[in-house]
């Protein structure tokens, strides 16, 4: 990412943050309307035209696909349909990689909305990074082609249903091998936690677990600028999101979430409430992870216990003096530890 915002001196709204020239604000602004974006509606179909134009704009190619698509191959209608734009549609593109012989890594958001609500954090926040992404993508290749799918149906009724997104494009559109998949929701907002004001800008990272390749130290001073990162199992709160259709077919996969909020699926989920500055900086991981896993193998599966070290570390520098008191225990250094304290922490600070 070559756009920086400085912490302490980034405005403070949408709009003057957009005339300041931050990258992430424009897309939040065009696709988190009052309408929504409801499949079906014309919010909807509003936003996937948006989305078919910014992604020609960067200069990305269309996908393969089993399926018939329009728009110059970037939309991927699917589902039964009163009318060419009226059920539910997969956008996507590819941004070419070097060696493009090789399985895409998949880097996906949905843009689809849980009724007629703005959804600024659920899910415009992901979409506009994933954007800003692919535009880096463009400018300079990964090792492999990443596929950035903007998936249609997350949201119920569709969540994880024949008619999800994710779901529809893995078994009927998908036309090449998935190397591996990095999805984001809910990653626009700050993280409150009574006690820990610092941790405004806590990021989990659910998915190290599904490959030894993926993990990665983020404990280590410089390794996540600008946040705290926290990996943690996915299994502790189970399959939230797009990610479900890789793990359970065997794909490596990271899912990147800033967790629940108050204004989850409400129409208070506005653009001013989201945080540019943490935004930008989990564009610059995103890219980052995006780029490094490219260049993996990932040969060989999962391995018990590959991210516990790192789980640990994070927790002890996320949290530090409050794991010992919480826990009633002097040393923090096995699996039932960070399950316990998953356990106090979900039921205290509700994430």
């Amino acid at each position: 990412m070559k756009t920086k915002i400085s912490r302490s001196r980034a405005p403070k709204t949408p709009a003057a943050l957009a005339a300041a020239g931050h990258p992430l604000v424009p897309d939040v602004l065009a696709l988190a309307t009052s309408a929504g974006r409801m499949v079906g509606t014309r919010g909807h179909r509003e936003a996937r035209a948006y989305l078919v134009e910014r992604l020609v704009g960067l200069g990305l190619e269309p996908t393969q696909s089993r399926e018939r698509a329009f728009d110059g191959g970037f939309s991927l209608p699917y589902g039964p349909q009163s009318g060419r734009w009226r059920g539910p549609c997969n956008v996507m593109a590819v941004a070419p990689g070097r060696s493009r012989e090789l399985a895409p890594v998949v880097l996906a958001a949905h843009y689809d909305t849980c009724g007629p609500l703005p959804g600024a954090d659920d899910n415009a926040a992901a979409i506009a990074i994933v954007l800003e992404v692919a535009a880096a993508l463009r400018r300079e290749p990964a090792e492999r082609d990443v596929v950035l799918a903007i998936f249609d149906g997350e949201e119920p009724p569709r969540f994880l249903g024949s008619e999800m997104g994710s779901i529809h494009w893995y078994h009927h559109q998908r036309a090449r091998p998935v190397h591996a998949a990095i999805v984001l929701d809910l990653v626009g907002h700050d993280v409150t936690l009574p006690g820990f004001p610092r941790l405004a800008d806590l990021l989990f990272v659910m998915g190290m677990e599904s490959h030894p390749g993926l993990v990665v130290d983020v404990s280590v001073e410089g390794a996540t600028p600008g946040l705290h990162v926290q990996p943690v199992l996915n299994r502790y709160v189970g399959d939230l999101s797009d990610h479900h259709v890789f793990r359970v077919n065997g794909h490596p996969f990271l899912f990147l979430s800033c967790g629940r909020w108050p204004h989850y699926h409400q129409a208070t989920d506005t653009p001013e409430k989201l945080n540019y500055t943490k935004m930008l900086a989990i564009a610059g991981l995103t890219e980052a992870w995006t780029r490094r896993t490219a260049g993996l193998s990932l040969a060989g599966g999962a391995q018990l216990g590959a991210s516990l070290p790192v789980e640990l570390a994070a927790l002890r520098r996320n949290f530090g003096g409050l794991l010992g008191p919480l826990l009633g225990e002097r040393v923090i250094n096995r699996r039932e530890h960070v399950d316990a304290f998953v356990n106090v922490a979900m039921r205290t600070f509700g994430l």
